[in-house]
């Protein structure tokens, strides 16, 4: 009797140890779903037909810096669009080419797609720019985080470059 009393004591300790280790998946497999639902990431929407910040328009947009208004002529002014381009060569070429993407965008038809203030305040001041002006922190990830060095040009220099753009 006292054998048999052990067999089913142990017999039922067996049986709880199997139920234990392996018994029922479908509870696991509800942790397991609650467990992944809750660590899903979010998904967010791809936005399609998103116009890259180097062809987007913004004619309104006058930047951040110095710059708050700018009036330019009808007329280009041929000498003040030659020094520009001496500074624009000197200052620039590194990392911009006129008609053609490179490290930074093209200046060819610039003034098509941004204000003339935009433009001379990333020149004079290109590291506020990036953050603080929406348009030039998309540039900023366009172009693979390569920000604009700040060349230290003056006003004047500044104008004189974008008067050479104006001749683009």
């Amino acid at each position: 009797m006292k054998n048999y009393l052990k067999l089913s004591i142990l017999m039922l300790a067996f049986t709880g140890i199997l139920v234990s280790c392996g018994g029922d998946n479908k509870k696991e497999e509800k942790k397991e779903k609650i467990t992944l639902n809750q660590a899903e990431p979010v998904k967010k929407e791809k936005k399609t037909n998103k116009v890259p910040a180097s062809k987007r328009v913004d004619l309104d947009n006058k930047g951040v810096g110095p710059i708050t208004s700018l009036d330019l002529p009808a007329d280009i002014d041929q000498a003040m669009a030659a020094k520009g381009k001496e500074v624009y060569e000197k200052m620039c070429t590194a990392c911009h080419k006129v008609d053609k993407r490179f490290i930074g965008p093209a200046p060819k038809g610039i003034l098509e797609r941004r204000s003339p203030e935009w433009v001379m305040n990333m020149i004079l001041a290109p590291e506020r720019m990036v953050r603080e002006d929406p348009l030039a922190k998309d540039l900023l990830i366009e172009f693979n985080g390569s920000p604009m060095a700040n060349q230290g040009l003056t006003e004047e220099e500044a104008r004189q470059v974008l008067e050479y753009f104006r001749t683009l």
